[in-house]
């Protein structure tokens, strides 16, 4: 999964970009060791979603899920930052939410369960997704996630894009 497979609307027809801002979580900022929100060391991302700033603050998982509250969906946290090499992100799907089918032609994603339960469909073949399940998506697979009857959360990390460049023709 990529920042294109976090859903807009998470549903069986969503569109795998980024959410919208209505989808985002309203955490006040990065959790510290404790659990407890730091709002000092919040580094929001240009869609205002929390991310850890250049220091290495993250969250735990605990604290981003409950500070987003239950209907918070989509992209509730994502890696911030302009010279990382990673782009990661904690996606929740509400309770049969899912991503629909799709290929990421570029990109190795490893993809890691951290709440609820939910179906994470690769190349074809169905694992469940549920807390500490670690699957690697292969460029190229077809993938697609189902969250099932208590919604799912997860991690995708991979290679961070590089940015569009404009050449010209040769």
């Amino acid at each position: 999964m990529t920042d294109s497979d976090t859903p807009d609307t998470p549903n069986t027809s969503a569109a795998p970009d980024s959410p919208t801002a209505s989808d985002t979580a309203n955490a006040s900022g990065t959790a510290n060791a404790s659990g407890a929100s730091d709002p000092a060391n919040s580094s929001p991302g240009q869609d205002g979603t929390p991310g850890p700033d250049a220091s290495g603050d993250g969250a735990t998982v605990e604290a981003l899920l409950r500070e987003a509250g239950t209907d918070a969906a989509g992209a509730l946290w994502r890696l911030t930052g302009t010279e990382r090499q990673l782009d990661a992100n904690v996606v929740r799907l509400r309770p049969g939410a899912a991503v629909a089918a799709h290929v990421e032609p570029d990109l190795d994603v490893l993809v890691l369960g951290l709440a609820g339960r939910g179906t994470l469909r690769c190349a074809g073949v169905e694992h469940t997704l549920e807390p500490g399940a670690l699957r690697l998506l292969p460029r190229g697979a077809e993938r697609a996630v189902a969250a099932g009857v208590e919604g799912v959360a997860y991690l995708t990390v991979h290679r961070r894009r590089p940015g569009l460049t404009v050449r010209p023709r040769a």
